[in-house]
């Protein structure tokens, strides 16, 4: 496995893709084309929340009948969120209009947006749009097309890695947007990923939520999940290596897609909206796997928590106090909590802090929480940031 030097979804055979400004936003990118040479089968992982943007549900629906996807269209600012039976009529529209220009079928056209919630989407704008950008589509445009999904993030979030399998090579290329909103299940973001394997749907469907589960899925920033979440995968076969169950090429590619999911998710995590560390959470020794997930959620999602790791303040007493407050059944006397390597809080109580030591763990970029509860044999690992003043001043500020 390579992952490759300004990878991104057009790393992948077949795929093309461009970003453009259509002025949605004042003045950034905020219209992006994705593109398949070849139908593909798709896969998708969707935001939990019961309120569901109009292009979530239409993607959604699509993704559910099995229908082979050749183009992804995605608008930023603007979710298209809350605005009832007219979203849906404008997100059909829009989505009918795209199919036309690339001579495809409407059904053969996913939709995803995000943005703000409630208000109309500029169809005429998008159309326009759709004019300009269907002419600029290529091989090269993926960086282009990962920057107009953006919102608040700073930073493009795009990613390529090949894999060796049995009869040849396979490529996995990706673009994600996400800074604020992120939680399980799944987080305000939008990931978009093909590979030029050939993989049956179902198939297809079993790998991606195996991988999002441990990635996209053990990410948070502030505890919130949107309504226009999504993670889609096409496997366009342009490769003509096919991927079966119960194979060696099926672990390998597995381990392959969920490398690059990891490396899109924390990217998100340090894109976190005012972010200033990337904290990772490693939860030892739970009682289920469930019970570890409680437990790191709620230290990941606690406020108490983020704002000491952005103070730089080796407040164990958070820690244990958030995992206390998550629903797992533990021994608090039996828990070892630890910053990377240097303990700070063993069995029976001990307080062996090195506060000059722990200090010097605190101050750096990322770093690891440990949090061994001697309650069970199961591990998880989740990806948190601190919360600082900026996140307020972003989110009080998101509409203006």
């Amino acid at each position: 496995m390579q992952f490759l030097k300004e990878g991104s979804i057009t790393s992948v055979k077949g795929i093309k893709a461009a970003g453009i400004f259509s002025g949605i936003k004042k003045a950034k990118k905020d219209l992006a084309l994705i593109y398949s040479e070849a139908p593909c089968t798709a896969a998708g992982t969707f935001t939990l929340n019961k309120v569901k943007a109009a292009p979530t549900v239409i993607s959604q629906n699509s993704i559910k009948t099995g229908q082979t996807i050749r183009a992804i269209l995605i608008n930023s600012g603007n979710a298209n969120a809350c605005t009832g039976d007219p979203g849906f009529s404008d997100a059909y529209d829009t989505r009918n209009y795209c199919a036309a220009k690339l001579g495809i079928s409407s059904e053969e056209t996913l939709l995803s947006s995000t943005g703000v919630i409630g208000v109309k989407l500029p169809v005429e704008k998008i159309k326009k749009g759709i004019d300009k950008i269907v002419p600029l589509l290529s091989a090269s445009g993926g960086l282009k097309a990962a920057e107009a999904i953006l919102t608040t993030d700073l930073k493009i979030k795009s990613y390529a890695v090949t894999v060796k399998l049995s009869t040849g090579k396979v490529t996995i290329g990706g673009i994600c947007k996400g800074s604020g909103m992120i939680m399980p299940n799944m987080a305000t973001m939008l990931g978009f990923i093909a590979t030029d394997a050939k993989i049956e749907k179902p198939v297809l469907q079993q790998l991606l939520s195996a991988a999002v589960n441990i990635s996209f899925n053990r990410i948070t920033v502030d505890g919130d999940t949107s309504t226009n979440d999504m993670v889609i995968l096409l496997a366009n076969g342009l490769s003509e290596i096919n991927i079966t169950e119960n194979t060696k090429d099926y672990s390998l590619f597995l381990e392959a897609l969920t490398s690059i999911c990891k490396e899109m998710a924390k990217a998100i995590v340090v894109d976190g909206e005012g972010a200033t560390k990337l904290i990772q959470l490693d939860v030892k020794h739970a009682k289920s796997l469930s019970e570890a997930n409680l437990v790191a959620k709620g230290i990941a999602n606690s406020p108490l928590v983020k704002t000491a790791f952005y103070g730089e303040d080796a407040n164990w007493g958070r820690i244990l106090s958030a995992a206390g407050n998550s629903g797992a059944e533990f021994n608090p006397a039996k828990v070892s909590i630890y910053f990377d390597e240097l303990p700070v809080f063993m069995p029976d109580y001990e307080i062996v802090l090195d506060e000059v030591k722990a200090k010097e763990i605190l101050i750096k970029d990322s770093y690891t929480v440990t949090i061994d509860l001697q309650a069970g044999d199961s591990s998880t690992t989740w990806w948190t940031c601190d919360l600082s003043q900026n996140y307020i001043k972003i989110n009080a500020m998101y509409r203006s």
